[in-house]
């Protein structure tokens, strides 16, 4: 028996269930549950505790419980009972090949991380950073001249000023709260990043939805919702999440008209993600509106999470905002860090292993969406480090996935209100490139997906 197993027919003790629970929502709580029954240590016929003192435990709703049960019996892996109560149900079998590979508990399919394998040796770059100019100066140097000199060919507008920050998040984090304070409107591509909803949800920043096609926000769409005055429009060029598309310049030609129609038009922030790793050239609304546009690129998708990586440059005025909000905190980043990016983005070996990191992701966005079109499930695999991929039920599917060791991401989380279909998001970045097993990965999202309610025992 495992430490901690709940045995058949015992009760699962309150505190020890409250201890393994993180995410307080009822997928999160489903999921959690779900890890444990597939994991053997809550057995079949281990009595649940009541919705009610759950609830109390968690401290939420009672029906944030009882919604929480209903995953996990649409699933089969609990059922109800008068006498018994809940209890935990025999985990529903699945594809035996999977059931073999327990790796997958250690694989990201959910959060887009890159593959370490494919990322660069830091050695020499951090020896070239070290040697870096005015080393440990008290000077503000909001972005070194080497790494300037890297980025700037590679712009696609020419930018009135640049700097840096901490990477991809915290510069578009930064972007928002320059432009907007609590209570303002900011318009974004939907669907979009999660993080960035949140973020906006944290700064009380309200979002407006633009809609998005396979070309980008959708000009119609952005300018309904130029109506509501946002103090920033919110979008990803190339390698959208969790799109995966790119906008062509046709489109951004078409947006930069609706964003200069307006008399108060708003700053436009692009969150440039993969950054060189995305397949498609880079371009900006900045080509034709430069004093309204802010560029954020990150480069920890590239490089690594150790640089801590990222560049924004645009408009003076805009970058200067970010600026004087970052003195509240970092101030500037290392110039080792950054003068070793700049190495990393001109070495020539280094854009050999780049061009090399391009093409696998690539192979496994095409390996995953051919095995699931072979069961009957058709997404595009264009760009990035995710798959969209359609499910009848979100829920369900995400919670049998769990059940069988895999942690999806779920595509509710992509919009700001209600998705118009469910969906979720399978990261492709360290998927195996074994075809066996990602066809056997395709099996079970399938099988997750085609999978009905089950009565009750």
């Amino acid at each position: 028996m495992a430490t901690g197993e709940i045995t058949a027919m015992a009760p699962v003790g309150l505190g020890w269930l409250v201890a393994r629970i993180g995410e307080r929502t009822a997928r999160g709580i489903a999921s959690a549950v779900s890890g444990l029954i597939r994991d053997g240590e809550m057995l079949p016929g281990a009595r649940l505790p009541t919705v009610r003192a759950l609830a109390a435990e968690l401290s939420v709703s009672p029906t944030t419980i009882a919604e929480a049960w209903a995953q996990l019996r649409a699933a089969g892996l609990i059922g109800t009972g008068r006498r018994r109560g809940t209890t935990v149900l025999a985990p529903p079998p699945g594809p035996s090949a999977v059931r073999s590979f327990e790796g997958w508990r250690t694989i990201d399919l959910e959060h887009g991380l890159p593959d370490p394998a494919l990322l660069p040796p830091l050695e020499d770059a951090v020896a070239a950073g070290v040697r870096t100019e005015r080393l440990n100066s008290a000077s503000k140097d909001f972005i070194t001249p080497r790494l300037r000199a890297a980025v700037r060919p590679t712009w696609p507008f020419p930018a009135e000023a640049w700097t840096v920050a901490t990477g991809g998040r915290e510069g578009v984090a930064l972007a928002c709260q320059s432009v907007a304070r609590p209570g303002d409107v900011i318009a974004v591509e939907e669907p979009t990043a999660p993080w960035l909803l949140e973020m906006l949800r944290r700064s009380r920043i309200h979002v407006v939805p633009v809609r998005c096609d396979e070309h980008g926000p959708q000009p119609e769409s952005l300018a309904v919702a130029l109506t509501h005055r946002p103090a920033a429009f919110v979008y990803q060029p190339r390698a959208h999440v969790p799109l995966g598309h790119s906008v062509p310049a046709e489109r951004v030609a078409a947006l930069a008209a609706v964003v200069a129609a307006g008399r108060a038009g708003p700053v436009v922030i692009e969150h440039d993600d993969l950054g060189p790793l995305a397949s498609a050239p880079a371009v900006s609304v900045g080509t034709h509106l430069p004093d309204r546009v802010l560029l954020v690129r990150s480069y920890c998708t590239v490089f690594g999470l150790e640089l801590r990586s990222c560049v924004l440059a645009g408009a003076a005025p805009l970058v200067e905002r970010v600026r004087e909000l970052r003195t509240f905190g970092m101030v500037w980043s290392s110039r080792i860090l950054q003068d070793a990016q700049a190495f990393l983005l001109t070495d020539a070996a280094t854009g050999v292993l780049l061009r090399r990191a391009r093409q696998r992701y690539a192979d496994r966005r095409a390996a995953l969406a051919d095995a699931l079109a072979d069961n009957g499930i058709r997404v595009s695999a264009r760009d990035g480090l995710a798959l969209w991929v359609p499910v009848p039920d979100e829920t369900r599917t995400l919670v049998t996935l769990a059940a069988n060791g895999v942690s999806a991401g779920p595509g509710s989380r992509c919009f700001a209100r209600q998705a118009p279909a469910p969906h979720i998001r399978v990261a492709i970045g360290q998927l195996p490139d074994d075809p066996a097993l990602v066809a056997d990965l395709a099996t079970m999202i399938a099988t997750a997906a085609d999978r009905r309610p089950q009565r009750s025992a």
